[in-house]
């Protein structure tokens, strides 16, 4: 199996228990004002379902297509920490790049102190689950490698 295929399963993985997280948030009424998908609704001018397709497609693709890149950089096999340390990195792009974009401010400053940390621990999550998983299909399913031609002898 393809570093970017592992870096895709792991992100859809990763990507399904951060939308689960952030729906049970939401029911739960805890941070209200720290609502990923309301504001990439406000940034795009899109409909909930857009941006929850949005939210599928970086997490899935963008992130996970990175990640595989981000393990054949970094030979280590502690995929764990590989996806915390990735995890942190994602935060900080959100929070430089993506807050000032949907008009929340450099790291959320607009939308309250609590924004900064949410999100932290949304993106800390994400990322031990992405590497977990990679490193569970780099385990049961290795890259792989190719045979030895046999040639004839004469």
């Amino acid at each position: 199996m393809s570093n970017s295929l592992r870096g895709m399963l792991a992100g859809l993985v990763a990507t399904l228990v951060l939308s689960g997280i952030l729906i049970l948030k939401s029911n739960l009424g805890l941070w209200p004002e720290v609502n990923i998908i309301r504001l990439l609704v406000n940034l795009g001018s899109i409909q909930t379902v857009a941006a929850w397709m949005d939210h599928f497609i970086v997490g899935v693709v963008v992130w996970g297509l990175l990640f595989g890149a981000f393990d054949a950089m970094w030979e280590s096999r502690a995929y764990w920490l590989k996806g915390l340390l990735f995890g942190v990195f994602g935060w900080f792009l959100m929070m430089v790049l993506f807050m000032p974009l949907a008009k929340a401010g450099w790291f959320g400053t607009r939308i309250g102190p609590s924004a900064a940390l949410v999100t932290l621990g949304y993106h800390l999550i994400y990322g031990i689950v992405l590497g977990v998983v990679y490193g569970l299909l780099t385990a049961y399913y290795p890259a792989k490698t190719e045979k030895p031609s046999v040639t004839p002898h004469s």
